[in-house]
């Protein structure tokens, strides 16, 4: 009888890891509010109405500095009679004891285990969750955002935290064991932060936008001076507020709010910063790119704007893309990088297209106070804005255009004091100036063409490449698309937004061309890295 063969046994090692968090509800895609959502909403509206006027101040190394050089007042755009906030007017004097408090924070911060930071941010994410009603009443107040657009960037804010953890998490702290050169050596690859990094945010997205940024430098073991928008000042000390009382060191993270031409040209042009990354117009985010590198090259991040086009097909669903056109053209004022401001539809249908297009805008665009849960477009950011979508009206009007849709400012009643005006369609010839001008209103052009080629040419004939989106139902046209457009974010017959929608971990979101720097997107698995720098390490061990 054969002996039995002895079976090796060995103790498996029970690895357990964290339990990731269910995705948001509501995100821009959804935009799922529930009753209880509009009961909480609502409270928030009446609890932070309460609080306007509110006089705030900036923060360096963990202290409140008050105003030394006066306050800034920042009017609603809903009602220019509200004034939400008073804060610093920020100075130069303000941003270099930022940037010292910044460095002197750096050594204890970048030294700790990774893991350790990512333990702070997560809890900084689930603050932001936990008061996302308050924070997203107060962004209606201050930019005029939409409570379902307001509730997903608040989402999405707390999402990008979460996300930058899970790839720091995921790659181990971006440490790579390389092949060994010999006996008792090794080499190692190792991604290292830089220093000191200035966030220079935008207002249209106060949370998400700002919070991203933050949180890649953050959890890469950089420091930060951040300068939110004058325009959402309030929402950017909400994310100061959030990682301090999530236990972030003093110093590791600095609040300073004030103009451009003080704070922000600082951190431009301060050697004691690091790298730079910034989100705003191509015309500032160029005049960065060139002039914050001087002695030797440092990282500047600039993401800037759009000119998103979407292409409608002979073979479209036209109903699919109407709808998406609508979304994503008339989301938050058509005020998103991502906001689709120009369409190629092919002539034999254009017609039924933009029937349908009118019949979704009627029906969906309901204009007025962005806290009524069944407003869909709140008012445009400033007097600027108006100015330039009156601007482009003109300019339409005078060359010839047939407006389809809207294309009035909007003064009476409700409106009478705040940022209002119709969403807007018309129709012009492919090769007018509003085909190629980002407007950043919801200002929306339609060229007709006679052929998909027509229209990828087209889609292609400008300085931008952030978003661009396809309604077709033939392969080969979609695979062109896909193959041949100059856009970082590319979407496919979709309802839910012809070139908007982004989610973190889900759809990276970042520009080609006039559109970004890098190459690298937000929100996307490559984010992190571009807030470190690689040192490759050879070690011969003793005695060995």
């Amino acid at each position: 009888m054969p002996m039995k063969k002895k079976t090796a046994t060995r103790k498996v090692k029970r690895v357990v890891l964290q339990a990731k968090p269910k995705a948001p509800r509501i995100t821009y895609a959804t935009l799922a509010v529930t009753p209880q959502d509009d009961e909480a909403y609502d409270a928030a509206v009446a609890n932070v109405r309460g609080q306007l006027g509110k006089h705030f101040t900036n923060f360096i190394n963990g202290e409140a500095c008050p105003a030394t050089s006066g306050e800034m007042a920042h009017a609603s755009p809903v009602d220019t009679r509200l004034i939400v906030s008073y804060f610093p007017r920020g100075t130069r004097e303000d941003t270099r004891a930022a940037i010292k408090a910044a460095r002197d924070a750096y050594k204890n911060w970048s030294a700790m285990d990774y893991r350790a930071r990512i333990k702070v941010l997560r809890k900084a994410a689930d603050l932001i969750v936990e008061r996302r009603f308050d924070l997203s009443a107060w962004m209606a107040f201050e930019v005029g955002k939409t409570r379902a657009e307001s509730l997903a960037e608040v989402n999405e804010a707390a999402e990008l935290i979460r996300y930058y953890c899970e790839r720091m998490e995921f790659h181990k702290g971006f440490t790579l064991p390389l092949e060994a050169p010999g006996k008792g050596q090794e080499t190692v690859s190792v991604l290292r932060p830089y220093g000191v990094w200035a966030v220079i945010a935008p207002w249209n997205f106060p949370m998400a936008l700002a919070t991203g940024m933050s949180a890649g430098a953050l959890v890469a073991g950089n420091t930060v001076v951040f300068k939110p928008s004058s325009d959402s000042p309030v929402l950017g000390y909400e994310i100061y507020r959030a990682l301090a009382d999530a236990g972030l060191p003093p110093g590791a993270y600095n609040l300073v709010v004030g103009p451009g031409a003080q704070v922000g040209d600082e951190l431009q042009n301060n050697p004691g910063v690091d790298g730079l990354v910034f989100t705003g117009s191509k015309e500032v985010g160029m005049q960065v790119y060139h002039q914050f590198a001087k002695n030797y090259p440092k990282p500047a991040i600039a993401e800037m704007g759009g000119k998103n086009p979407a292409i409608v097909t002979a073979s479209a669903d036209l109903d699919e893309a109407a709808e998406g056109v609508m979304r994503a053209a008339f989301g938050f004022d058509g005020q998103k990088c991502s906001a689709c401001s120009r369409v190629y539809v092919d002539n034999t249908v254009k017609e039924k297209f933009l029937d349908l297009l009118v019949e979704y805008t009627q029906n969906r665009v309901m204009v007025g106070d962005p806290s009524r849960k069944e407003t869909f477009m709140g008012p445009v950011i400033n007097q600027g804005a108006v100015d330039t979508y009156a601007r482009a009206a003109d300019q339409a009007r005078r060359d010839g255009g047939k407006f389809l849709y809207g294309g009035n400012l909007l003064k009476e009643g409700e409106f009478e004091h705040g940022y209002f005006v119709e969403p807007a369609i018309v129709e012009l010839p492919s090769a007018h100036s509003l085909f190629q001008e980002e407007l950043f209103v919801p200002f929306l052009v339609v060229a007709g063409v006679d052929s998909f080629d027509e229209a990828l040419k087209l889609a292609n004939d400008n300085e931008y490449g952030l978003c661009a989106g396809i309604y077709s139902r033939q392969a080969n046209e979609l695979q062109a698309f896909l193959d041949n457009i100059e856009a970082g974010v590319t979407y496919v017959n979709r309802r839910a937004g012809a070139t908007t929608g982004a989610w973190p971990g889900v759809n990276s979101f970042g520009g080609w061309k006039g559109s970004g720097s890098t190459g690298k997107s937000g929100l996307g698995p490559y984010y992190v890295q571009q807030f470190m720098r690689e040192q490759s390490r050879w070690v011969v061990k003793p005695g060995r």
